[in-house]
């Protein structure tokens, strides 16, 4: 089920704001992930060559991983009228398939009015309540 699209104007959004959804991930979105990017690392891709590097299973692309975060703007926060400016992401955790689907949350931590772009702080945590990855996007709002 695809969620309501936002379509919040830059004067809509407000300091604190927050928005929380579920990612999932699954075997086909590594696959897809693969096709798409070509990253055909075996630390993705080979369970048996991932656990002899010391990791539980197969790693979760960090990409795979981020591309959520287009979500986050796209659909929530502001959602129609969202065109990102920048993303920071700390990687704190590898992500495995049974950690999804993650939460992923987000807040409003800045506002600057001269350029109509807003901060977002946000962290993906998994099915353990682990905060696997954490950061700061800088989101623009267009103009209607």
């Amino acid at each position: 089920m695809n969620p309501k699209i936002n379509e919040y104007k830059f004067e809509d959004i407000k300091l604190g704001m927050e928005v929380t959804f579920e990612a999932n991930i699954t075997e086909e979105t590594l696959t897809k992930f693969k096709e798409i990017s070509g990253d055909i690392n075996p630390l993705h891709n080979d369970r048996e060559f991932a656990m002899k590097k010391g990791f539980q299973d197969k790693v979760v692309y960090g990409g795979g991983v981020s591309a959520f975060l287009s979500t986050l703007a796209g659909v929530y926060l502001p959602g129609k009228n969202s065109l990102i400016h920048s993303e920071e992401i700390l990687f704190k955790k590898p992500v495995y398939l049974k950690d999804c689907p993650l939460t992923v949350k987000g807040k409003v931590i800045e506002i600057n009015e001269m350029f109509k772009q807003f901060t977002i702080a946000f962290s993906f945590i998994n099915q353990k309540g682990e905060k696997v990855c954490r950061g700061t996007m800088k989101v623009g709002v267009l103009d209607e």
